[in-house]
């Protein structure tokens, strides 16, 4: 029975974690998915930019066309304004083509003459003129072709039927073409070696036309690791991984890629694409509506741009669903919009009777606020009083520094006259006071311990609040008590005493002494620049508090 048990824990703890797991999994997928949709947005806003870039890229090819004159190597620009205009405009593309099919003949070139066909076959086939592509691959004897241009007659011939079978949408033609372009591919597997990239791109599609969807999603994703990201080959890549989780019901990884697709085609430009057309189809069937309008009109002007009949082909049969789908939800939203405003309106109603209720209590509070408002100014009246007490008492400790000093000096002058006593010979009238010599230091000495008693008493925090407006290696530390003649400074500026006369005066030094002592202490302060001898004047003031 307890082994039961422990089974039955056991289980319920690992679908437990199982779920969790899945959970979180699901959620960092969904933020994944919800950035690259705000990615594709911008990119969309700013496709024009994409397109400039493009243009600006093949006037610099056409530069070089304008200068040679060499018809070989005039063949081999052309061919660069093929592959850059062949996704981007179709009508284009086929003047190059034709182009070089003149420089062929005029070079009597028999490989280039096939190549620059086959590519015309191609275009075609890109642009819906799919009775003028089959023409050109007819006059074709693919027996004569070397082997590279028979790797690209029977690739262009599988994009052909592919085309094809996507323009017709019709399951009487879909298996005529879906078997040429079967026997295609596999003509053109047998023409490759079998460890090339090519070849592993086309047993991918060969094993997902024939349903072996996990085996065809292992080749497809080994060889995405090897894309370069914002290349075109990057983005088929991820178009074919779309398509083929797709199959496999990883619609996550489906939306995933098919964003990656339509951002990358829409960052290089390329006007022929399929990834927009089939992100729109999906995020309408998601429930998207709003995307997958704005999508199929990019994918549209993208198809309009290039040319493409086939793409506006397939487009149309859509797009009327999506936009029917936008537009009925607009409606919706009118409605809504209706009854939100009948609702407002019976809000405001209920709103008018609350505010009337409100205005009573408003009425009552402003009452009890006029109370308050009387309690208040007694307060400020008994602070005003404490401030008051707070001046007297600073003015007096002012007051009684400023009569030591006085003391002092009176002192200082007696002691002067006693000298000249002693000097004019009246030694024994002032023998007993003259031989008191250190008397005057001894009582300012004793002044200043009585001073420094006395303001410390008053002011108990003074230093703690003075050193917090130093930095932290610059704070002073009381000596037995006693303040230094720095702190002494700014507890008489504390005290209101700012004249550097009175300063210099009681602590019986030069002017000059007091301000190299000010400045020394202003270069120890948090903020230079700040009013510091202000900062010490609000120490322990209940304004400061």
């Amino acid at each position: 029975m307890l082994i039961r048990l422990n089974v039955k824990a056991i289980l319920l703890t690992l679908i437990c974690t199982i779920t969790s797991y899945n959970a979180a999994f699901s959620n960092q997928n969904s933020k994944e998915i919800d950035s690259l949709l705000r990615v594709l947005d911008h990119t969309i806003s700013i496709r024009q930019s994409f397109s400039e870039q493009k243009v600006q890229k093949i006037a610099l090819i056409k530069d070089q066309l304008d200068e040679e004159k060499s018809l070989d190597k005039r063949f081999h620009l052309n061919e660069q304004l093929i592959g850059e205009y062949q996704s981007f405009k179709c009508d284009s593309a086929l003047y190059y083509i034709d182009q070089n099919i003149l420089i062929a003949n005029q070079l009597k070139h028999t490989e280039y003459l096939l190549e620059s066909q086959l590519r015309l076959a191609f275009v075609f086939s890109m642009s819906g003129l799919f009775t003028q592509a089959k023409e050109v691959f007819s006059k074709i004897n693919y027996e004569e072709l070397p082997l590279n241009l028979k790797v690209l007659y029977c690739w262009s011939y599988i994009r052909y039927n592919e085309n094809l079978i996507k323009y017709t949408d019709n399951t009487r033609f879909e298996k005529i073409y879906s078997q040429a372009y079967k026997d295609s591919r596999s003509i053109l597997m047998d023409l490759l070696t079998t460890n090339s990239t090519m070849y592993l791109k086309e047993k991918s599609f060969q094993l997902k036309s024939d349903g072996l969807f996990e085996e065809s999603a292992q080749i497809q994703t080994e060889l995405f690791k090897d894309e370069i990201p914002d290349s075109h080959d990057y983005a088929m890549a991820t178009m074919g991984l779309a398509m083929i989780h797709q199959e496999l019901g990883n619609t996550q990884l489906q939306e995933k890629y098919l964003l990656l697709s339509a951002i990358t085609d829409v960052r290089l430009a390329i006007k022929e694409n399929e990834s927009l057309l089939t992100l729109a189809i999906y995020l309408y069937k998601k429930g998207d509506v709003n995307r997958a309008y704005n999508y199929i009109h990019a994918a549209l002007d993208d198809a309009n741009f290039y040319n493409s009949r086939f793409r506006n082909a397939v487009i149309a049969r859509t797009q009327p669903l999506i936009e029917a789908t936008y537009l009925a939800k607009i409606e919706q939203q009118r409605k809504n919009l209706r009854l939100y405003a009948l609702a407002i309106s019976v809000f405001v109603i209920i709103l008018i009777i609350t505010l009337y209720f409100l205005y009573k209590q408003i009425k009552t509070v402003s009452r009890a606020k006029r109370k308050l408002n009387k309690i208040n100014k007694q307060l400020v009246s008994v602070n005003y009083r404490l401030d008051e007490a707070n001046l007297i008492r600073e003015q007096y400790i002012g007051y009684y520094m400023n009569q030591c000093a006085t003391y002092l000096d009176k002192l200082d002058d007696f002691r002067k006259y006693v000298n000249r006593k002693i000097k004019s010979g009246q030694l024994e009238e002032l023998q007993k006071v003259s031989s008191v010599k250190n008397a005057s230091e001894k009582d300012a000495q004793e002044l200043y311990i009585d001073f420094d008693k006395t303001f410390l008493e008053v002011y108990p925090n003074f230093v703690t609040e003075f050193n917090a407006l130093l930095k932290p290696d610059e704070h002073y530390i009381l000596n037995q008590g006693h303040l230094n003649t720095e702190l002494r400074i700014f507890a008489l500026i504390r005290l209101g005493i700012t004249d550097v006369n009175q300063i210099a005066t009681f602590l019986r030094y030069s002017i000059q002494t007091i301000y190299n002592y000010k400045s020394k202490v202003k270069g120890k302060t948090l903020d230079v620049n700040s009013d510091f001898e202000e900062k010490v004047r609000r120490i322990g003031s209940i304004s400061a508090k």
